[in-house]
C-alpha cells in the first residue's frame, strides 16, 4: 500500500541571512444493454494478470523558519527559534520561471503578548523553490496589508509579480481576490495548493506547537469547506463514464505529455508530495467520453479539479473544484454489485496514497487523452448525509444509472 507524506527533504532550508526574529460506462442515452460487470472489480492482481486491449484497464464497466529535516540533520540544522521568519528562494531556479504562487493568509493557534491571535502569510511555488513566510498582528488584516506584503516578498527575493496565486481558505477570499487585482495577478480560489498545505501542517508540528503562544485545542489550521454536492452544469456533462485503472508508469506518461502535447489538464509533485508507487501499480481514475471532450476539457480546466470521491450512502460520484464547489457527477442504482464496484474503486484510491485521476477522452476505447487531472485526496472533515433535488428531463451525467450501456 502505498503511503502518503510530505517529503521534508525537498524543503530548502533557509541560510541566517534570510531568517528575520520577530516579536464504467455508463450511457446519457438508451442504448443497447450489456452485462456492465464482466470486467473483475478492482484487484490490482487480477487487473495485471488480465491482457491489455485498451489503454485503461476498465475495473468495471460501470461507468518559519523551522520545518522537520532526515534524522542525521535535524540535530545540527533545525531551528530553536519557532518566531523566526522565511524568505527563501532556490538559487539554482531561474526567478522568471516562478509564474505561480499559492497562499494562505490567516489567524495562526498563536497569542501575541496582547492575547490577540497571531496572523501569519505564507507563500510558496508547487516546488517549494520560493518559501516567505511573515507574522502580523491581528489590527492590520486587509487587502493593502497583503498587495504591500506581496510587493515585498518580489523586491527581497527579486521575483517579478506572479501571473496566478492560488488560495484555498474561502473566508479570506475578498481580500486575497482584491490585493491580487490590485496587482494584475489572477487570484484562484483552489484545493489544488497541496504544497503549501503540506508544509502548513509540517509547520504546525515544527513551529506552531513550540511557539511560546501556542494555544492548545485550536481549530484545526486546515478544515476546509466541505458544502453540500450540487447540480452538475450543463456544459460539464459527456456521454459516458466508466471506472478504469492506468499502471502509475502510464500515469506519469501522461502527466509527461501535458507539457509535451499540450493537452488540458494538471499534475502534482510526486517527489514533494512523497508518494512512493510501484510503476506497475494500478491507479484508479474515472474516465469520461464524449463528441465534444475538447470543449468538455477545457471547462474543466478552468474549474481547479481537485478530487472525485464515490458517495457510497448516496450512490453517487462527487466532483469537488475550486475551494468549495461539489457536484453530483454521476449516480448509479444503489445494488450491491454497484455498491461493490464503488467500494473497491476507493479502496484502490487508499491502496495509492489517496492517488486519482479524471480523464476526458473522444471514446472510451480511445488511447489519448483529450484532458487529463492528477488528483489526490487529502483528510477532510466529517460529512454530514445530504439530500439532493433532481431535475426531471433528460439524462445527465448526475442522473444515470447502471441499466443505460452501450
Amino acid at each position: 500500500m502505498a503511503s502518503l507524506s510530505f517529503n521534508p527533504i525537498r524543503i530548502r532550508h533557509p541560510t541566517g541571512e534570510s531568517r528575520r526574529p520577530v516579536s464504467s460506462s455508463t450511457c446519457f442515452s438508451k442504448s443497447t444493454k450489456t452485462n456492465p460487470f464482466q470486467v473483475p472489480p478492482c484487484s490490482t492482481e487480477s487487473a495485471r494478470n488480465q491482457p491489455r486491449t485498451r489503454r485503461f484497464r476498465f475495473l468495471s464497466v460501470s461507468s518559519e523558519s523551522s520545518v522537520s529535516l532526515p534524522l542525521e540533520a535535524e540535530a545540527t540544522d533545525r531551528l530553536d527559534d519557532p518566531t523566526a521568519e522565511v524568505s527563501y528562494l532556490d538559487p539554482e531556479t531561474d526567478p522568471e520561471s516562478i509564474t505561480d504562487w499559492e497562499l494562505d493568509f490567516c489567524s495562526r493557534p498563536i497569542l501575541d503578548i496582547r492575547g490577540k491571535k497571531i496572523w501569519e502569510l505564507v507563500v510558496c511555488d508547487d516546488s517549494l523553490s520560493l518559501q516567505h513566510t511573515k507574522y502580523f498582528p491581528n489590527n492590520v488584516i486587509n487587502s493593502i496589508t497583503l498587495r504591500d506584503a506581496i510587493v515585498s516578498i518580489c523586491d527581497d527575493l527579486g521575483v517579478p509579480l506572479p501571473d496566478k496565486i492560488r488560495f484555498f481558505r474561502s473566508q479570506m477570499q475578498t481580500i486575497i481576490t482584491k490585493a491580487c487585482k490590485e496587482l494584475g495577478i489572477k487570484p484562484l480560489p483552489s484545493k489544488r495548493c497541496l504544497s503549501l498545505q503540506l508544509w502548513l501542517e509540517e509547520r504546525y508540528e515544527t513551529v506552531y506547537m513550540c511557539h511560546p503562544g501556542f494555544q492548545k485545542g485550536s481549530k484545526p489550521l486546515l478544515a476546509l469547506d466541505n458544502p453540500f454536492p450540487m447540480e452538475l452544469p450543463d456544459n460539464l456533462y459527456g456521454e459516458k463514464w466508466a471506472f478504469v485503472q492506468l499502471p502509475f508508469s502510464a500515469v506519469k506518461e501522461e502527466v509527461s505529455s501535458l507539457q509535451t502535447k499540450f493537452t488540458f489538464g494538471a499534475s502534482l509533485d510526486l517527489d514533494l508530495l512523497g508518494i512512493e508507487i510501484d510503476e506497475n501499480t494500478l491507479v484508479p481514475g474515472l474516465a469520461v467520453a464524449t463528441s465534444r471532450a475538447k470543449p468538455l476539457a477545457a471547462w474543466m480546466n478552468g474549474l481547479e479539479v481537485y478530487s472525485i470521491e464515490a458517495d457510497l450512502a448516496q450512490a453517487s460520484l462527487i466532483l469537488s473544484v475550486g475551494i468549495s464547489t461539489r457536484y453530483v457527477y454521476a449516480s448509479y442504482k444503489k445494488t450491491p454489485v454497484a455498491t461493490s464496484e464503488a467500494e473497491a474503486w476507493e479502496a484502490a484510491k487508499k491502496a495509492c496514497g489517496g492517488l486519482h485521476f479524471l480523464a476526458i477522452q473522444d471514446g472510451l476505447d480511445s488511447d489519448d487523452c483529450v484532458g487529463f487531472w492528477l488528483l489526490l485526496d487529502l483528510p477532510t472533515p466529517p460529512r454530514e448525509s445530504y439530500s439532493s433535488s433532481r431535475t426531471p428531463g433528460r439524462k445527465r451525467i448526475d442522473q444515470l444509472s447502471f441499466d443505460d450501456y452501450a
